[in-house]
């Protein structure tokens, strides 16, 4: 996640950044430097940014798990940890998944995938 992204999407979030810094666990001082480039925002915190944004009220309550949008062969969602912890609408939340039929060995490479996929596009 770049610095436009996450000045975009708190403003999604309509937070100012001091109450950003608060929901992420981080300082307003990090904020700032996610803001102005001079600080790389760290996977967990661009996870949870992502997750704030999925959880806004009245997104998405029709919303088909991964599984059945990706079309899931039954071998594939038994070894992926989407499906057992049936966290279809959240599996880019998730280390792991078998996206594009194997893990991703980090972040980065998931969300490479992620981001093009229309599960989380959908809540974006």
């Amino acid at each position: 996640m770049d610095s436009k992204e996450f000045l975009y999407f708190r403003k999604k979030l309509n937070k100012t950044q001091k109450e950003i810094a608060q929901l992420l666990g981080t300082s307003i001082k990090a904020v700032h430097s996610y803001e102005q480039g001079w600080r790389s925002v760290p996977a967990h915190v661009e996870r949870q940014l992502f997750f704030l944004v999925s959880r806004r009220r009245g997104r998405n309550k029709a919303q088909k798990p991964c599984w059945v949008i990706k079309k899931c062969p039954p071998e594939r969602k038994k070894q992926c940890p989407a499906w057992e912890f049936q966290a279809g609408k959240l599996c880019w939340f998730i280390n792991g998944t078998i996206c594009e039929c194997e893990a991703k060995k980090d972040w980065d490479e998931k969300m490479k995938i992620c981001r093009s996929c229309e599960v989380l596009i959908s809540l974006l």
